[in-house]
């Protein structure tokens, strides 16, 4: 068995790939949830491949610093395989976490995905290295395994508890806390002998090349740092107008009736990063967005958690009228209901972040006798 110790500046430079590469992604994120599906889809994969790479670089940044008595090389193909491991597991957490609706599950679902990630991409990495092979201690695998799973987890709750910029970097923080802990738990488990039947399945990679590579990967991460820290603290834009058909209003429409009182309940709603509630009664409707939804009160359009179906099966029993599969309005803020070839339109009154909504074909004849129209 071979002695070994680490160089305690590529420690620390590892530390800080693995916060670079954790503020870039958490930061990415920020907010996209409220975007459309395509460019959610471009920022998970950004983000993917800036966190599976930081992982990676974390991880071979470590390794540059190992300090063994013989001179040792790795596989290219393995190498290869590591970092295409450390991107699709990350990924693969990331949609998880940003497509269906975010709950305690999903949320472990992903510090799950993420720390096995981390743990696959770290032990087929080592296995990669030739002349001077690692043999793993069967404890020292579980042990390390455990810890990156409830730190991934840690990070993940942390940084998506709440997505305020404080949750961020306390996340990120977290994030390089179980990329590097995973890391040396698991080398403390590890014991490294000669091996005199080398045989690499792909060009070996010496340790100059690996820096070059690593320099590389870590040149992309860094620069993506700058770049999302430059947005970090900018204020996340308002929900954009969405242009409705325009529909020429009615001349001298009848009164619209005056609707039943409806009972209340508070309606949460994300702003600046803080959750914050709205009274029902003072919504006069909710369109849907992806996974989520756009309350529409006043002057004011929020992005609201709950899914078209939640704020549906909420508050339908308090009299809302779902006109279409991803709208929902109150009746008491509708001031007429006008009729085109194939479908109709509810009017509003003192909403002066919305002027219609479209009625579905086959809503069309409930609708009317709902509004008593």
């Amino acid at each position: 068995m071979l002695a070994f110790t680490h160089d305690l500046w590529m420690v620390a430079a590892a530390f800080a790939i693995a916060l670079f590469a954790g503020f870039s992604g958490m930061s990415l994120l920020r907010g996209a949830s409220r975007l459309d599906v395509g460019r959610r889809k471009f920022l998970v994969a950004v983000a993917a491949f800036v966190l599976g790479g930081g992982i990676w670089s974390m991880h071979f940044v470590a390794m540059l610093g190992l300090q063994l008595p013989v001179a040792f090389y790795y596989d290219g193909l393995t190498t290869l395989v590591s970092v295409l491991v450390a991107i699709l597991m990350v990924g693969l957490a990331l949609l998880v976490l940003h497509f269906p609706r975010r709950t305690p599950v999903t949320m472990t679902i992903a510090g799950v995905i993420m720390g096995a990630g981390i743990a696959a991409m770290h032990y087929v990495g080592m296995s990669g290295m030739e002349i001077c092979g690692p043999v793993f201690r069967p404890m020292g695998v579980v042990v390390a395994l455990v810890a990156s799973l409830l730190l991934s987890n840690l990070a993940i709750w942390v940084g998506y508890g709440a997505r305020t910029r404080g949750n961020i970097l306390l996340g990120t923080l977290c994030f390089a806390v179980a990329v590097v802990s995973m890391h040396f738990i698991a080398m403390l488990g590890t014991d490294f002998y000669l091996d005199d039947v080398s045989v690499t399945t792909g060009p070996a990679l010496s340790n100059a090349t690996l820096a070059m590579m690593v320099a590389v990967s870590s040149f992309v991460i860094s620069g993506v740092s700058l770049l999302s820290g430059v947005s970090f603290f900018v204020p996340l834009p308002q929900e954009q107008e969405i242009a409705l058909p325009e529909m020429p209003l009615v001349v001298d429409a009848p009164e619209a009736p005056t609707a039943a009182p409806v009972a209340s309940v508070r309606v949460p709603y994300d702003r600046e990063g803080r959750t914050q509630y709205a009274e029902s009664a003072d919504i006069a409707a909710i369109r849907a967005e992806g996974h989520y939804t756009v309350v529409y009160r006043g002057p004011d359009k929020i992005f609201c958690s709950w899914s078209i179906s939640d704020a549906d099966r909420r508050l339908e029993p308090l009299g809302f009228l779902r006109v279409h599969r991803s709208w929902l309005v109150n009746p008491a803020f509708v001031a007429d209901f006008q009729r085109t070839k194939d479908t109709g339109f509810c009017l509003f009154r003192d909403t002066e972040s919305l002027t219609m909504v479209p009625v579905a074909r086959s809503r069309l004849q409930e609708v009317r006798e709902l509004l008593g129209m």
